[in-house]
Order: structure tokens, then C-alpha cells, then sequence
């Protein structure tokens, strides 16, 4: 049993960890309206003093990291959720249905990846990027490729250009949802991306329906874990 001696610091490390997600979490947002966000801007929306932010991360490298880290994180835990709970081999629906629950599960994580592109720019470098990002990328190209080959979804663009191009679409819609302009749960998005697949637009929604369902979908991954 605990000894009273044993309790601050118990306290004091749950504080630590409590103000690092806060800053972390600030970070995301402000990082992923502006990439050229100042430390002092987020250490401002982290409600924390600017000092309080270089006791958790000694520079602007420090805390991209600790972001690139969580985010990376998210994303391949939101991958393997929708592996897990893929459709049956063999099936024509197969690849709309995997594609449906990629955007599904990923899109709680949106921000999570839509960060990391914005990071590119001066901190990470586009190559870093991209190979961080690229098992997300090539599951959506195998999924195209696979939809392709069965006739499921059009054929007039090839897999990779037309996965990045439905990147680039589901990006711009989670800026609207950032803006306010839009709200979405997620369903909208994954039937918009069937569509641009080349999915009829009353299978589209037919698919994401079905899918969309607390029962069916694992819950949504959180980019960090708040103590």
C-alpha cells in the first residue's frame, strides 16, 4: 500500500502527462490551421505559459515530433481497426465496402494526418512525409486496384493518381468540417470517396449505411490517450 509520501508525486506525474497531451492537442489544431504557428500561439491555445511548453519540449523539433509520433500512431491504429474488421474475400462489394471503412475509421484521425501533410513544408520534409504516411497511401491504392480488376470501380484513372486524388478530396472535405462549413460524422465523406471511385451514388450510400453502424465499426481511435 501507497505510503502519503508516495502520493504528489503520483499527483505530479499525472499533471506532467495531463499538460503534455494538452500542449499536444493544441499543437494539432493550431499546427493544422497553420503549419507556421508559433510556439507561443500554441502554447496560448494550450492555455499554458510559454516557459510551462519548453519544460515538456525543448523546441519546435521536440514538440513536432511528440505530434508526428501521436499521429502516426493514430493512423496505424485506425489502419489496423479497419483491417480487422474487413469484408469477406471473393465478394464484389469487397473493395467498396474496404474502401468505405478505410474513410470510416480514419476519419476521427483526419486531423491526426491532415497535420502531418501540413508539416511537410519546413519541419518534416515531403519525403519524411511520405514515408510516414505511405502505408495508409498504398492501402487505398491496393484497394483501388483490387476494385479495378473486378470491375467495381472505374478504370479511367490508375490506382495510385486516383488514390491521391480521392486523398486530396477527403482532405478538402475535413477542411470544411474544420471551417464550420460543413459537419460530417464521417458517412458523407466515405460515400463521396466511393463515388469518385466510380461507385454509383445509390450503391455509395447503400454501402456506407450499412457500414455506418456502432456494431459494425470498431470505436474511433483517439490520437492520444488522456490520463
Amino acid at each position: 500500500m501507497s505510503s502519503p509520501t508516495d502520493r504528489p508525486p503520483v499527483r505530479q506525474r499525472r499533471r506532467t502527462r495531463a499538460t503534455r497531451a494538452r500542449i499536444l492537442d493544441a499543437a494539432l489544431r493550431e499546427l493544422g490551421r497553420n503549419p507556421d504557428s508559433s510556439l507561443g500561439a500554441i502554447a496560448e491555445a494550450a492555455g499554458v505559459a510559454r516557459r510551462t511548453l519548453y519544460t515538456h519540449f525543448a523546441g519546435r523539433a521536440a514538440l513536432v515530433k511528440g505530434l508526428t509520433e501521436d499521429a502516426v500512431r493514430a493512423i496505424r491504429q485506425a489502419m489496423a481497426d479497419a483491417s480487422a474488421t474487413g469484408p469477406g474475400p471473393g465478394t464484389r462489394a469487397g473493395p467498396a465496402s474496404a474502401l468505405a471503412r478505410f474513410v470510416l475509421t480514419l476519419w476521427p484521425v483526419g486531423d491526426a494526418y491532415r497535420t502531418l501533410i501540413g508539416l511537410a513544408r519546413q519541419d518534416l520534409g515531403p519525403d519524411q512525409v511520405s514515408r510516414l504516411l505511405a502505408p495508409a497511401r498504398e492501402t487505398v491504392a491496393g484497394i483501388l486496384a483490387e476494385g479495378q480488376r473486378r470491375g467495381v470501380f472505374h478504370t479511367v484513372v490508375p490506382p495510385g493518381p486516383l488514390s491521391a486524388a480521392i486523398e486530396a478530396h477527403l482532405l478538402a472535405l475535413l477542411g470544411t468540417v474544420n471551417a464550420g462549413i460543413w459537419a460530417d460524422d464521417g458517412s458523407g465523406a466515405a460515400t463521396s470517396a466511393l463515388i469518385a471511385a466510380g461507385v454509383d451514388s445509390a450503391t455509395a450510400t447503400a454501402t456506407v449505411r450499412r457500414l455506418h453502424d456502432p456494431g459494425r465499426l470498431p470505436a474511433a481511435p483517439r490520437t492520444r490517450r488522456h490520463p
